[in-house]
């Protein structure tokens, strides 16, 4: 198997083609590989969210080829493309969208059951996962019950609960306090060291940055500065 999860060859998405065009993305040549801890970064505007989108499949760009662990999704059909990411790739916003009747256990494993996974490897992972975000007491609790930072940690256990290929957080500390931000990334930071998980961040947040390993700087939708950070936290 490939090291390389992600593989962007030359992608453009571009608005108003038939006038004036504008340039969300330009000719982005991009890898990421497995276990990466990566944050892009920029100004508004600089089009790291429409990357983001674009690399998880919520949009198609206009040029070029998006590979994820080998697979052209730009060519997948609107129902294969669907599928493919339901079983490939995590996502974690800003925004947490819990539905907000459903409990914390409820929400995280909606993913396992849009796969058909039985009741039996349902209750496994989220035992599993909910220990790993420590809210093992709060699973039979729904949204408005918990915290803005509780909420945001089972958003992570729903993006990874079908054990994707990688995990794009967009914003994922926004709407945080710093201690809740702290305890997220912590979280974050553990399951990329101790199982390999892939994580690629969209963000303004100087704490999310100052926690990658990697920084690529977007500017008016292209790659301007991609620099690997010397990672003093890791073991010796």
């Amino acid at each position: 198997m490939s090291d390389i999860v992600i593989d962007t060859h030359n992608i453009s998405r571009v608005y108003n083609p038939t006038t004036i065009p504008i340039y969300a993305i330009r000719n982005v040549h991009l890898h990421i590989k497995r276990g990466e801890f990566t944050a892009l970064v920029g100004p508004s505007g600089s089009g790291k969210t429409t990357l983001l989108n674009l690399i998880g499949g919520l949009d198609k760009p206009d040029e070029g080829q998006i590979f994820i662990n080998g697979t052209d999704i730009t060519t997948l059909s609107p129902g294969k493309l669907i599928d493919f990411r339901l079983h490939n790739i995590g996502f974690v916003f800003q925004s947490f969208n819990l539905i907000p009747v459903l409990t914390a256990r409820e929400n995280a494993e909606f993913i396992m059951l849009l796969q058909g996974k039985s009741k039996a490897e349902r209750g496994t992972r989220m035992k599993q996962l909910f220990n790993q975000i420590d809210l093992e007491d709060k699973m039979d609790s729904r949204p408005g019950e918990l915290s803005g930072g509780q909420q945001q940690r089972v958003a992570v256990a729903r993006a990874l609960a079908s054990k994707p290929q990688f995990v794009l957080a967009d914003e994922p500390t926004a709407n945080l306090d710093s201690k809740s931000a702290s305890n997220l990334l912590d979280i974050m930071d553990k399951l990329n060291r101790e199982e390999n998980i892939t994580f690629l961040f969209s963000t303004h947040d100087q704490r999310v940055i100052d926690r990658a390993r990697r920084v690529i700087t977007l500017v008016d939708g292209q790659v301007a500065t991609d620099t690997n950070v010397i990672d003093t936290s890791a073991p010796h």
